[in-house]
């Protein structure tokens, strides 16, 4: 692979680690939930503080993950079996964001009518839209991992014709 794309890539990955470490830190913390609880007087600010902290870890394993495959390809070591531990660590931090996800929609329908209407739609809306990505982005990675199987196949045979 390129070194420059490479070096790109890494930036990205980099760049992403940060900016999630900082919402982790001072976004989720200052976001307006304990507000949300005073209005409606519902004591699911620190569950939803966890949730989104947890969720933003989910995506900081896959990042991390993303990083060392990216190593690997550095080294030419992509068709090996430790490529498909790191694929696992993705799909899984995948569905683990997809279940987080599911758990706050739960939480969510488990409150009175007391909240207003356009933040229950709107918190929905948004769950509904993690609960599709991630589950999309799991279905590509297990064709990917299924993808990676068939070269790893092909190359070892190679190797043993040459």
């Amino acid at each position: 692979m390129n070194q420059f794309f490479t070096l790109i890539l890494r930036l990205a990955i980099a760049a992403a680690l940060l900016a999630s470490l900082f919402g982790q830190i001072m976004i989720v913390p200052n976001s307006g939930m304990l507000e949300f609880q005073r209005d409606y007087g519902h004591d699911l600010a620190p569950i939803l503080a966890a949730a989104s902290i947890i969720g933003v870890a989910c995506v900081q394993v896959m990042l991390v993950a993303g990083w060392m495959l990216l190593g690997m390809i550095d080294r030419d070591a992509i068709f090996s079996r430790k490529a498909f531990r790191w694929i696992d660590v993705i799909i899984g931090a995948a569905l683990a964001g997809v279940l987080l996800s599911l758990a706050v929609t739960a939480c969510f329908f488990a409150l009175d009518p007391g909240i207003d209407e356009m933040v229950f739609f709107g918190a929905m809306l948004g769950l509904a839209s993690c609960i599709g990505a991630g589950c999309s982005f799991a279905m590509l990675m297990v064709i990917m991992r299924g993808l990676l199987r068939k070269a790893t196949e092909l190359k070892t045979e190679m190797a043993e014709v040459i």
